[in-house]
């Protein structure tokens, strides 16, 4: 049986605690942010996420890879993740669209995962304790090294990795003879947030990390987007600045997650890394222009300061989060700007949040 070939692996946690689990397929060590997705199902789409470069991603659901994979599925061409960890690993799968296994899926990406953890422990533990670094091994009676392994890999705080996961040259999407240009900066952004811009008649152009305002409205888009992405926000100065020049100049602007906080940023409103973040597809989150509630999808780990942006005279907060109140969404009063901590591209049942990309659309035809 494949189960009784599986090699010995750990999880060694920077405060010295340790997991137990096996390995999947490669052997090896991995380094990253230890952190937990509670969703029930989209397992390939948060593993080529790249909001999740650089993390060890544990999954909540007991059982992981049972229907396989697709390449409908991904959110970039490659794995994203440092690592996972999972319960129950499914070797074998059943689904009719699936074009392979997710064992080969991870070899093919040459992903290191261990499988058998106590996953609900090491989420409570997590959840008590806060995202921390972590490295998943095969190693296990190398403590002393794995350790030294850890010393040296960086925080998360302060940690600028947009530039690991942009593209290096712009590119488009879509149709060019939409009706409307969108000017997208790539600061990690998924395939599914240009498939709702193409699907609503807008034609995009992507630009890398750091391309300047001059460059992006040299092509004369009609509206611009700052996407989705892993890491720190407060070291994207050059995202900042852009930000800024498009805001001074009024002109329609929307960010999504990592967008969203440099979008604050660029306002004077600052940002802090939580506790353990919000990783997840039913986060529930009222909007408070309407008064109704959202099933919304999250991937982040930072978030804007709520007192900063409630005594901020030009900011007002659109969306909070239920659980604990962090500010979810926010709209400049002045300025043809809004922007979301919430992924609305994502759709794992519910399609709450879908209007934000039509009022988008509406913001642009409208200015």
């Amino acid at each position: 049986m494949k189960y009784q070939k599986l090699k010995k692996a750990i999880i060694l946690l920077a405060d010295g605690t340790i997991f137990h689990g096996k390995a999947v397929g490669k052997e090896g060590n991995a380094v990253g942010e230890v952190c937990f997705n509670t969703g029930m199902t989209g397992y390939q789409e948060i593993f080529t996420d790249p909001s999740y470069y650089g993390q060890l991603m544990v999954a909540t659901n007991a059982h992981i890879g049972n229907y396989g994979v697709t390449d409908q599925d991904s959110e970039s061409d490659s794995i994203k993740i440092s690592g996972l960890i999972c319960k129950n690993f499914s070797y074998d799968y059943s689904r009719d669209i699936a074009t392979g296994s997710l064992e080969d899926f991870l070899n093919d990406n040459n992903l290191l995962a261990i499988s058998d953890v106590d996953t609900r422990a090491l989420v409570s533990y997590i959840r008590d304790n806060g995202a921390m670094n972590a490295v998943i091994s095969t190693d296990v009676d190398n403590i002393e090294g794995l350790k030294k392994l850890l010393e040296e890999a960086p925080d998360m705080k302060g940690l600028e990795l947009a530039s690991k996961v942009s593209t290096k040259e712009p590119y488009f999407f879509g149709n060019e003879n939409a009706s409307i240009k969108i000017a997208a900066l790539d600061i990690g952004i998924k395939k599914n947030i240009l498939r709702n811009f193409a699907d609503r008649d807008a034609y995009i152009k992507v630009f890398p990390y750091n391309a300047t305002f001059e460059e992006m409205s040299s092509w004369n888009p009609d509206g611009y987007f700052l996407s989705n992405g892993p890491g720190d926000p407060e070291p994207l100065v050059e995202a900042q600045a852009l930000a800024k020049e498009i805001i001074k100049r009024d002109l329609p602007l929307f960010g999504i997650c990592l967008g969203h906080q440099v979008i604050a940023l660029a306002n004077g409103i600052s940002t802090y890394k939580m506790h353990n973040g919000h990783r997840g597809i039913n986060h529930p989150v009222m909007n408070l222009v309407t008064g109704k509630g959202e099933i919304t999808s999250q991937n982040h780990g930072f978030a804007i300061n709520r007192e900063e942006t409630e005594a901020h005279p030009d900011v007002e907060i659109t969306h909070v989060h239920l659980n604990d109140n962090t500010v979810a969404g926010i709209r400049m009063k002045s300025k043809n700007v809004f922007s979301v901590q919430y992924h609305p591209e994502a759709s794992p049942g519910p399609n709450d949040a879908r209007y934000l990309f039509d009022q988008f659309i509406e913001n642009i035809k409208s200015k």
